[in-house]
C-alpha cells in the first residue's frame, strides 16, 4: 500500500480520531479498510467519552493504550484473513503508535520535543532526547 496507498485502506486521517499510514499486503488492507477502520473505532471511542462528559463525567482524550488496542485488533483482522503488514498512527494529541503483524517493520519518528526513534522489530524503540552532534 505504501507505493500508491488507497484512501481508507492504506491511508486515512480524521482530526477527531487519528491519522493512519499503512504498509503491507494491499489486498487484505482493502478488504478490512484498515486505515479507515482504525480511525472509525477511535472516533467512536472518543464520541462515547464526550457523551459521558455531557452526563457529568470528565472528558478525556484518546489514550495511547486505547489507540494501541484498536490498531492491534484491526491488524489481527488482517492476519486472520492471511495478510500481513503494519500501521503507524498519530492521535490528535500527537502520540505516535504502531502495530504490525510481521517480524519487523521499518519505522521512525521525530518530535519537536527532541525525541528521535528508529526501529525495525517490536519493542526496540531507541529514543534520543537530544540531537547527536
Amino acid at each position: 500500500m505504501g507505493d500508491a496507498p488507497v484512501i481508507g485502506a492504506g491511508t486515512y486521517a480524521d482530526n477527531r480520531a487519528c491519522a493512519v499510514s499503512a504498509t503491507g499486503w494491499g489486498e487484505y488492507f482493502l478488504r478490512v479498510g484498515v486505515a479507515h477502520e482504525i480511525c472509525a473505532r477511535l472516533r467512536a471511542t472518543n464520541e462515547v467519552k464526550v457523551a459521558m462528559a455531557d452526563e457529568g463525567a470528565a472528558a478525556e482524550s484518546i489514550r495511547t493504550e486505547e489507540a494501541q488496542y484498536i490498531a492491534d485488533a484491526v491488524m489481527a483482522d488482517v492476519a486472520s484473513l492471511g495478510g500481513d503488514g503494519g500501521v503507524i498512527l498519530v492521535t490528535p494529541e500527537g502520540h505516535a503508535i504502531f502495530s504490525f503483524n510481521t517480524t519487523g517493520m521499518y519505522r521512525g519518528r521525530a518530535t519537536s520535543g527532541g525525541v528521535r526513534e528508529v526501529a525495525i522489530f517490536g519493542g526496540e524503540e531507541k529514543a534520543s532526547a537530544t540531537p547527536d552532534h
